[in-house]
C-alpha cells in the first residue's frame, strides 16, 4: 500500500479552539472508514494484480533432491547440520521479493528461485530462514556468514566478483525509470537534469546515474519502497532501478505510476554466495540449468513476476566462470 499526497484545508469563523468530537462520533467515523477501506481493497479493477502479491496456493512445488551431498562446500555442510538454509532477500519489491506485514511470509520470483535452489541442494524449501538484507549490506552478510546465499535482484558485475561469488544469472533485467502517471517531462535518462532521482544506496542503478547523468539530483535510501513513497508524495521526480522491480510497483498502482522509456542497461541477476565457496556456486549453476529445463523456472515466473502482465522471457545463459 502506497501513500498518496493529499492536501486538507480547514477554516474557522472565530479564533475559538475547535470542540473535541465525542467518543461516539469518533467510533462511528472509524467504522465508516473501515467499511470504505474494505470496499476499496476488496473490489479492484478487472485484471488488476492481487494487493498482496502471488497466491500461495498457486505457487509451484519443487521436488527435493534425495541423498544429495556437497562435502566440498563449507556453506552447505553448515546448512545441512542445522537443517535449513539462511537466505538473504528483499522485502519491498512487488512480485520479486515482498514480505507480507501481517503474516511475515515472503513471496515473489526471487523467493521462488531461493526455494527451488534449496530443494536442488537436498533441503526442504519450507525450512528456509529468510532474512531481509539491504542492497548496501549484501557483500558483508555473505562474507560474515550471516546468510548462506542471496537472491534479491543482485546484479552480477566484476567489482562484486572480487568480494563474493555468483551463480547464474537466472534473469536479465535492465535499468529504467518509474514516474508518476501525470509526469510528461521525463521520457528517459536524458531528461533527468535538475530532477530529483531516487534509488537504493549501494545499488548499481544509483552508481550509473551518478556516473552517466551527473546533472540529476540523486537521493538514496536503503529500500526502493521509500523511494516510491517519496515519488507518490512529490518529494522526488523519478525512481530508478531495474525494470523488473519498477514494473511490479507500477502494476500495484497503475493509476498513479508508470514506467517510461526503454531500459538503458543490462542487469544480469545472480545468486550471491561466499566468494571462496566454488563448490556451492557450481552446484547452484547446475540446479538453475536443471530447473530451467524441467519447466520449474517458467512456472515460478508465471506465478509471480508474470502477474505484472509481462510474459516470461528466455532465461539468460549461465556464466560458469572459473574457480577463484
Amino acid at each position: 500500500m502506497f501513500r498518496t499526497a493529499r492536501t486538507s484545508r480547514t477554516s474557522r469563523a472565530t479564533g475559538a479552539p475547535p470542540r473535541r468530537p465525542r467518543r461516539t462520533t469518533l467510533t462511528a467515523l472509524c467504522a465508516v472508514l473501515l467499511a470504505l477501506l474494505a470496499l476499496v481493497t476488496g473490489c479492484g479493477k478487472p485484471g488488476s494484480p492481487p494487493t498482496k502479491g502471488p497466491a500461495a496456493d498457486r505457487l509451484p512445488e519443487y521436488a527435493v533432491a534425495r541423498n544429495f551431498s556437497l562435502p566440498d562446500s563449507p556453506t552447505w555442510r553448515r546448512a545441512k547440520k542445522r537443517g535449513h538454509f539462511t537466505v538473504g532477500v528483499k522485502e519491498d519489491q512487488p512480485y520479486l521479493g515482498e514480505r507480507d506485514p501481517a503474516t511475515g511470509a515472503y513471496a515473489g520470483f526471487d523467493i521462488e528461485i531461493a526455494r527451488m535452489m534449496s530443494a536442488s541442494l537436498g533441503l526442504p524449501p519450507e525450512r528456509i530462514r529468510f532474512r531481509t538484507i539491504a542492497s548496501a549490506n549484501r557483500e558483508t552478510a555473505l562474507q560474515n556468514g550471516q546468510i548462506d546465499y542471496y537472491v534479491g535482484t543482485y546484479t552480477i558485475n566484476d567489482n562484486r566478483k572480487k568480494l563474493v561469488g555468483f551463480a547464474g544469472p537466472y534473469y536479465m533485467a535492465g535499468q529504467s525509470l518509474l514516474v508518476r502517471a501525470d509526469e510528461n517531462d521525463i521520457h528517459g535518462p536524458q531528461d533527468l537534469a535538475g530532477k530529483r532521482v531516487c534509488s537504493a544506496a549501494g545499488s548499481t542503478p544509483y552508481q550509473r546515474i551518478k556516473d552517466d547523468y551527473p546533472k540529476a539530483v540523486l537521493v538514496s535510501y536503503d529500500t526502493y519502497s521509500v523511494c516510491v513513497d517519496n515519488l507518490l508524495t512529490y518529494q522526488v521526480d523519478a525512481v530508478t532501478t531495474d525494470d523488473a522491480i519498477l514494473i511490479g510497483y507500477a502494476a500495484k498502482a497503475p493509476d498513479d505510476l508508470k514506467v517510461v522509456g526503454r531500459p538503458f542497461s543490462q542487469e544480469p541477476y545472480g545468486i550471491g554466495v561466499p566468494r571462496d565457496d566454488d563448490a556451492l556456486r557450481f552446484a547452484l549453476d547446475d540446479a538453475l540449468a536443471a530447473r530451467e529445463k524441467n519447466g520449474d523456472w517458467k512456472r515460478a515466473y508465471e506465478a509471480t513476476l508474470g502477474l505484472s502482465g509481462v510474459p516470461a522471457p528466455t532465461p539468460p545463459a549461465i556464466d560458469r566462470y572459473p574457480a577463484t
